[in-house]
């Protein structure tokens, strides 16, 4: 089992994890029954997580989001269905490996499923190029929606990205192009889909595939029109004041869910997802089925007209937003 990584306000673990890795491995090593000290650090360690993960600052709350060992769209799927076959190409000569996707089966609904994946370590995550989707991923996501439309597929989309990639070679194929057709079309599918922001959902490159009946947040994600890093070096010349355009752009799972912009907000096991991903999977798989179950009693002019009226008040509570004093240099 791989080493979990602590992040800067998990310090106080550091200790017992320690201690329960020395009891652990004592018990590898030999007979001696260690149970009962194992139980009593790993109790104190939970309660202790329980305790520093429910009072996260938005700063925080980010870096729960990018943690290296958070599930990604793949491990998901992987647990979540029971049949998958994943889908290669945009059919003009590009496969983006930050952007993936297919057809499965959860039960006995047959569905499409695509998001945008990272990597586990530094050779993957420049292979999978950070999860930051190139114009040749978001025409392959298209290609696949059009499917399920053609099929009368319902989609799931899983949101994981800092940011669609903003290179040279991305803007020469159309970037803004790429992601605007999405956008247009997206509104015109004639079958259920459902968003999630599994982790970080960034900019425009998290809208390329975030068009949805539904909107749900993992408790620890993030959903944002532009990094706190990013919002910080624009507003205030100062990168260092992230934490505070952290907590000035609203971009938690709670604070969207107040704000009306997301539809649900799934709890996440204590610690985070990356500390019980199979039980943050049986969370997100029950709650695609109790949305799919809802949104499949709607007829297709009914979908297309709550979806329309869906996005018209984002619009307006968006607008709303921008005025806020919070924000001003």
């Amino acid at each position: 089992m791989a080493r979990r990584v602590l992040l800067d306000f998990e310090k106080p673990l550091v200790e017992l994890e320690e201690q329960i890795e020395q009891i652990r491995q004592l018990a590898r090593d030999s007979e001696v029954d260690v149970s009962q000290q194992l139980l009593q650090l790993e109790t104190l360690a939970t309660r202790r997580r329980e305790e520093i993960f429910s009072s996260l600052s938005p700063a925080q709350k980010i870096q729960v989001a990018r943690h290296p060992q958070r599930p990604s769209t793949l491990d998901y799927i992987q647990v979540i269905t029971d049949e998958w076959i994943e889908l290669h190409g945009d059919r003009r000569g590009n496969d983006d490996r930050a952007l993936v996707g297919g057809v499965g089966r959860i039960g006995d609904q047959a569905v499409v499923l695509l998001g945008h994946q990272k990597g586990r370590d530094m050779k993957e995550n420049v292979a999978r190029n950070f999860g930051m989707a190139s114009p040749g991923g978001y025409r392959k996501a298209m290609r696949l929606m059009d499917h399920a439309d053609r099929f009368r597929l319902p989609i799931l989309s899983f949101i994981d990205t800092p940011g669609a990639y903003a290179g040279v070679k991305a803007e020469e194929e159309g970037q803004g192009e790429a992601i605007a057709v999405n956008l247009r079309e997206m509104f015109r599918l004639r079958v259920p889909i459902i968003a999630v922001v599994i982790g970080e959902g960034g900019s425009g490159g998290a809208l390329g595939i975030g068009v949805a009946d539904r909107l749900l947040m993992f408790e620890h994600s993030v959903y944002t029109v532009a990094s706190p890093e990013a919002c910080a070096s624009i507003l205030w010349r100062d990168a260092a004041k992230a934490p505070a355009a952290a907590e000035a752009l609203r971009i938690t799972a709670a604070d969207l869910l107040q704000l009306g912009l997301v539809d649900a907000l799934l709890k996440e096991p204590s610690g985070g997802n990356h500390w019980a991903p199979m039980q943050a999977a049986e969370t997100l798989r029950a709650a695609l089925l109790g949305q799919l179950a809802e949104l499949q009693t709607c007829s297709e002019s009914a979908l297309l007209e709550a979806r329309y009226a869906k996005f018209r008040r984002m619009g307006q509570v968006l607008e709303g937003a921008a005025t806020d004093p919070a924000f001003a240099p």
